[in-house]
């Protein structure tokens, strides 16, 4: 088991080109293990949502290739159960997001990973939140997913989010950089392959340095590429995570996410933890949940609470 821990983390404004080491001054962040993930079956939890039905509930899915599946933890990282999807692979699952339409809950899984950046069509598949309590739902299907592709070439994208508000998932790409951001709608055309909506480059992203790029040639870390996103409950926050650092965005109603994502980053590493990927916002906004690569990976909690400017 990985012991409990906290640390506070001071957030800095990335408003020039830097690493992801943060300033020591503004407001801080507390980080803490809040356990691990208790599940042999998942060896890399590439996607993370809360649930719509249980505020201590999150849900979790593995990277491609494994069995496409949907786990259940609470925010100890106690397994809480599985729910097998039917007529789907997990090609390259990448993210997961929770939203409700109409008040009833979804779930949108991202299979939307290429590492050769070689797939033509990707696929989101949307599904009602399984109901943990009704033990005879063990399997369900998608309420329908969305094909698509890119207007300007294949592209292997980790960071995916629903945004039921503008009947669109948003995508962030993660070679490119800058990081390129792109729409698709919510609700496919009865038939065909949707065309991507490309929006922009989001450049308040710290960029690598040139030693941060030769160094990875060696290491095989390329900790400034985006893994995941999540827009908080209350509609207040936007969330990037890299691989070691998480970045705060303020969202204006009056502006658009494009707009909100090309503003102010508030960024904090996340210390001697490597290889973040996977991001959720906790029911009431407050914290944010991060899983990292591995069997059995530390569950991250980091209360944002008051320590973003307003």
């Amino acid at each position: 088991m990985i012991p409990l821990a906290c640390a506070a983390l001071a957030l800095g404004a990335c408003s020039s080109p830097a690493d992801e080491t943060i300033t020591e001054s503004g407001p801080r962040a507390q980080l803490i293990v809040a356990g691990q993930l208790q599940s042999d079956e998942l060896v890399e939890a590439s996607g993370l949502a809360r649930s719509q039905r249980d505020p201590e509930l999150l849900w979790s899915v593995n990277d491609g290739g494994s069995k496409p599946r949907l786990h259940a933890f609470d925010g100890s990282g106690f397994h809480r159960g599985r729910v097998k999807l039917d007529d789907v692979k997990n090609r390259d699952w990448e993210d997961l997001s929770s939203f409700t339409i109409d008040g009833t809950p979804y779930l949108l899984v991202a299979d939307t990973g290429d590492n050769d950046v070689k797939r033509n069509k990707v696929r989101l598949h949307v599904v009602l939140e399984p109901d943990l309590a009704d033990d005879a739902r063990v399997k369900l299907e998608p309420a329908w997913s969305i094909d698509f592709r890119y207007p300007d070439g294949p592209r292997d994208v980790e960071a995916v989010v629903a945004d039921p508000a503008n009947d669109r998932a948003v995508l962030l790409s993660k070679r490119d950089w800058p990081p390129v951001l792109y729409e698709v709608p919510l609700y496919p055309p009865s038939d065909g392959t949707v065309v991507a909506k490309r929006l922009g480059t989001i450049e308040s992203l710290p960029p690598p340095t040139r030693q941060d790029r030769e160094q990875a040639m060696f290491t095989k870390e390329w900790h400034w590429q985006p893994t995941a996103m999540d827009l908080s409950p209350d509609g207040r926050l936007a969330v990037v995570l890299t691989y070691r650092a998480v970045y705060l965005y303020h969202l204006d109603p009056e502006r658009s996410l494009y707009e909100s994502l090309s503003g102010q980053a508030y960024g904090f590493g996340l210390g001697n933890f490597r290889n973040a990927e996977s991001v959720a916002f906790s029911a009431d906004s407050n914290s944010i949940f991060v899983t990292l690569e591995g069997r059995h990976a530390p569950l991250l909690r980091i209360d944002i609470n008051g320590a973003l400017p307003e």
